[in-house]
């Protein structure tokens, strides 16, 4: 999203620039054009200095025009500094341009007082201001001076709508926003396609997704950054499914896309982890002269990591000529989602040899995590105290922290864990007892564990999962009483689990399962192979995990409950519908129950099949009735 708003921003930056700006009649030459062109800029200014008092516009601007596209900020500096000395009056477009030329050099400050100290502004001195603002992240600031603008009666055009409202970010920027929408119709300036690209925008960053659809078909027409902004708006916010729709009806109608396109279609097919479509954007992206920038490789290396393809991913990685820190972070987190804390540190250790990229917080916390998902209990740990003592200029976050005690509770140091957690340096969040409670649980500490529930209900009341494992730690220890009333806690709270979902790509078709599902056109089938392998199980030692069911029922429902998993349905699926020895894929919105979990295992070991399953949480790759996750996640 920061990609799709940089590129839109860039692109009504040239567009002003190069409709505003840059315009100054034809038929004006001099003598400093030729000699900006074919000699240095310090000649030019030597020129300058020698003309003294006959200095005019044109030779003014051309030697303006030098120092902004160089940015060469005291050569500009000497410029202004020229005007005032001699005591010429630029015009608004040099006044303009002086403000171009400190906001190209960072220099906020003296742009801004270059606009209050104009005699006489007019809408593109605003906007160059508001517009400087904007592309810097001063939001307040660029809101502040539209207002002001519309204060001193000068009308708004089109770029300044577009510009203005890439500042209308989070619920005070929201609000004013549609404010600015009601102007934008009331001028007559919606069906404008940079403006109404900035307005889906707005409205896509504040989740208002279908506010921005209804703004982008009304566009009389269409360009690459309006089409680029409704996608990536529909990624953004996880409507992987609509954003890859959307992509395959505008490519069906002659859109032409640009890397940022691509971009946000690799984000969608991340989420869904579908690797063929994957490939098959890839191979497109290869025929294709769309530039190869670092934000797509990045964008690459992502998806082939969440689609369960580290091979390809690294494969992208080696070959880049040009690393970001984002590029490193992407591989890494890709390992750790698999468990791999080996190539992670290596990985790492890289990095901080070859010395081109510093680590920042993503990279550290990836490379806690894998050390945690890796079993990497006291090389994880060296990491944090070299963290903690300034030998890696990372500052330890709440999430590092997190890492930490699920590192600790992993290998099975409860109690350490716990006392880490009452020596932090600030209050711990709900993420952080949930490491340590689900570390009481398969290490059923019942003692540490309850107080730890009981701090996230507090924090967290509407969490079903907390009142599951909590219940599991009762059940395990045979205190039923207690098991009721954190049931009737739940019922009285009325807390509800999210709806799980789970989905399998086949032949590049996505096939969607819910619990109980009666949708699929095949589920007839599908529930008697679910049937099937369950009585199969049985006799090869499988034994239904109840406690994964939440509702007071008796065994023989909550068995029923069990087998209508949506995983249990896509696994089922994946057996009918690939060949045989293929590799199973499953991808689950949430984390992966026990009895699921187990249901994999037997799937593999029976049947001979690789099972990949990606939850919310990681990577499980089962192989032989063995999980990667060692059983926990």
């Amino acid at each position: 999203m920061l990609c799709a708003r940089h590129v839109l921003s860039s692109t009504y930056k040239a567009l002003f620039q190069q409709r505003h700006l840059l315009s100054f009649p034809s038929n004006s030459r001099h003598v400093l054009s030729t000699h900006s062109r074919d000699t240095h800029l310090r000649e030019a200014l030597l020129q300058m200095a020698l003309r003294g008092h006959d200095m005019n516009f044109q030779d003014y601007n051309t030697v303006l025009n030098e120092c902004v596209s160089k940015r060469a900020f005291r050569e500009g500096q000497r410029v202004h500094a020229h005007m005032i000395k001699t005591l010429y009056l630029p015009c608004v477009y040099l006044w303009t341009r002086l403000i171009v030329f400190y906001a190209k050099c960072d220099s906020l400050r003296d742009a801004r007082h270059v606009l209050d100290e104009m005699p006489e502004r007019n809408v593109v001195s605003w906007t160059a201001m508001i517009s400087a603002y904007s592309q810097r992240g001063c939001a307040s600031q660029a809101l502040s001076l539209f207002v002001q603008m519309l204060r001193s009666g000068t009308e708004p055009n089109e770029f300044t709508f577009a510009t203005v409202l890439t500042s209308c970010i989070g619920s005070l920027g929201f609000v004013l926003g549609r404010q600015i929408h009601s102007l934008i119709i009331k001028l007559n300036y919606e069906a404008h396609v940079y403006v109404g690209s900035s307005l889906l925008d707005m409205y896509a960053k504040d989740g208002k997704i279908h506010e921005a659809r209804g703004i982008f078909e009304c566009l009389p027409e269409r360009d690459v950054v309006s089409c680029t902004a409704i996608i990536s708006g529909y990624a953004q916010l996880g409507l992987d499914e609509e954003a890859l729709e959307l992509f395959r009806q505008l490519q069906g109608e002659g859109m032409l896309s640009n890397y940022v396109t691509y971009t946000s279609v690799l984000t969608a097919l991340s989420g869904l982890a579908a690797l063929d479509l994957g490939k098959q954007v890839h191979n497109h992206l290869l025929r294709s002269e769309v530039p190869s920038f670092v934000v797509l490789q990045n964008s690459l290396i992502d998806m082939y990591s969440k689609c369960g393809n580290l091979t390809y991913a690294r494969r992208i990685f080696d070959t880049m000529h040009e690393r970001t820190v984002i590029s490193w972070n992407a591989m890494l987190v890709g390992y750790s989602k698999h468990g791999e804390g080996r190539e992670v540190l290596e990985l790492f250790t890289l990095m901080r040899d070859e010395n081109k990229v510093k680590p920042d917080s993503v990279t550290v916390l990836a490379v806690l995590s894998g050390c945690s998902h890796g079993g990497l209990e006291d090389m994880g740990m060296d990491i944090f105290y070299d963290m903690t003592s300034g030998k890696i200029s990372v500052q330890p976050e709440t999430k590092h922290y997190g890492c930490v005690v699920d590192l600790l509770g992993r290998a099975g140091r409860v109690e350490d864990a716990f006392e880490f957690i009452k020596k932090m340096p600030f209050e711990p969040s709900a993420a952080i007892w949930g490491c340590l409670l689900g570390a009481c649980s398969v290490h059923s500490n019942l003692d540490v564990g309850e107080f730890v529930g009981h701090q996230l209900l507090e924090i967290e009341p509407e969490n079903a999962g907390n009142y599951v494992i909590l219940s599991n730690l009762y059940a395990s220890a045979g205190r039923w009483e207690d098991v009721r009333s954190l049931r009737n806690l739940m019922l009285k709270k009325a807390v509800t689990k999210e709806p799980g979902r789970s989905w399998i790509e086949l032949d590049q078709v996505l096939h969607t399962f819910h619990a109980s599902d009666c949708s699929h056109p095949r589920r007839e089938e599908v529930s008697a192979k679910v049937q099937e392998l369950s009585v199969r199980f049985k006799e090869a030692g499988y034994v239904p995990d109840l406690s994964c069911v939440l509702h007071d029922v008796d065994e023989e429902q909550k068995e029923k409950i069990l087998l209508s998993h949506s995983e249990k349905l896509a696994l089922s699926f994946g057996l009918i519908a690939t060949p045989e020895n293929a590799p199973i894929r499953v991808i689950k919105n949430l984390r992966i129950c026990v009895d699921c979990h187990n249901f994999a295992k037997y799937i593999s070991k029976i049947y001979g099949r690789e099972v990949s399953l990606r939850d919310k949480n990681r990577f499980h790759r089962v192989v032989g009735g063995k999980c990667s996750c060692g059983d926990y996640w």
